[in-house]
């Protein structure tokens, strides 16, 4: 089964830019070459952006691609299919990497036992539930990215279809 998603790079120095290309036409299996244009949110860096389809489980493979690299910050996303939920994955230098199951409208859907989990720890006075709801939400990476995802406004998107 099929489906289609977005891949954001929002900052990546120069030096990391072909490997970048490289990461993603390994999992596409299709030669890759991005249109980078300068990142105003980060003097230095570049971004681009594209438009993938493929198998689901597509966007999972091009995270695991390219999480750990320190001086990147993407996000991947998927469109829901009839076999699988819908994903985001978000990564910054400082956070790592967040992963969510996003429904059919692109709201994120949080699992019963990470709700549970949450609520327990913010009983037992580990943590506020609102900072634990926050962070199951990926808030702390919307933070960092917001400026970063209106810098790339005007974009262009280049679509790239998998063959499968």
């Amino acid at each position: 089964m099929t489906t289609r998603g977005v891949l954001y790079v929002h900052s990546a120095p120069r030096a990391l830019c072909p490997h970048v290309e490289w990461a993603v036409a390994g999992v596409l299996g299709v030669r890759v070459q991005l249109d980078w244009i300068r990142q105003p949110a980060a003097p230095g860096t570049w971004r681009s952006e594209f438009s993938w389809k493929g198998r689901a489980g597509t966007a999972s493979q091009l995270a695991s691609a390219l999480r750990g690299w320190d001086l990147l910050r993407f996000e991947v996303t998927a469109e829901p299919c009839p076999t699988a939920e819908g994903e985001r994955y978000s990564s910054t230098p400082g956070l790592g990497i967040f992963h969510a199951v996003t429904g059919m409208h692109g709201d994120i859907l949080v699992p019963e036992d990470r709700l549970r989990a949450a609520l327990a720890r913010s009983v037992r006075g580990e943590s506020e539930l609102e900072a634990e709801i926050a962070s199951l939400l990926g808030k702390p990476w919307d933070d960092e990215l917001e400026s970063f995802r209106h810098a790339g406004e005007g974009a262009p998107v280049r679509w790239l279809h998998q063959v499968v």
